[in-house]
């Protein structure tokens, strides 16, 4: 049903997609759907979480590789039709909802921040100097302008664009 939702969101759209087309998508009743989702919103939400949720820590060897390898697959996970669509609606739609604001801040957001927390564990097991201070504000950093940069400004993330912004962001998150 996730995946079902997904592809719709991409082939049509927030506005074009509707429960009773996932259902069919999915070969399920619209009871089905009903059942575990209340909304569109919640269903999106759970859709988009378990996208995400395939964002994995990675050990390319030092805290600059790792933030390299890790924001290469946001970016990669960003630029996916369904994910723009899906990301975009929510904030807009979570801006009137606080229910639906905790939602994504929960199952989607708060669900990453251990990529980050994972790479600082590694750095500091390697010895790798001045140690990640804020691990939460550096998430917030690095998660808030890629998702600015992609879909709110709609300019690439390409590889050069990421090591400016690691050669800015990192001394400063290694004190």
């Amino acid at each position: 049903m996730l995946t079902a939702a997904r592809a719709l969101l991409a082939e049509r759209g927030w506005d074009g997609m509707t429960l009773g087309d996932v259902a069919a998508r999915a070969g399920v009743a619209k009871t089905t759907l009903y059942r575990r989702w209340p909304g569109k919103a919640e269903l999106v939400v759970d859709a988009m979480a378990q996208l995400f949720d395939t964002l994995r820590p990675v050990d390319a060897g030092s805290v600059r590789a790792d933030a390299i390898v890790t924001i290469r697959d946001l970016i990669a996970l960003l630029a996916r039709p369904e994910t723009q669509t899906a990301f975009l609606a929510l904030a807009a739609h979570a801006s009137r909802d606080p229910g639906l604001r905790a939602a994504v801040r929960e199952k989607i957001i708060d669900r990453q921040r251990h990529l980050v927390y994972a790479g600082a564990a590694r750095a500091e097991a390697r010895g790798e100097g001045p140690q990640i201070t804020e691990p939460d504000l550096l998430f917030d950093v690095i998660a808030g302008t890629m998702v600015h940069r992609m879909l709110i400004a709609g300019e690439p993330v390409d590889d050069a664009y990421l090591e400016r912004f690691l050669d800015l962001v990192l001394p400063a998150a290694r004190r």
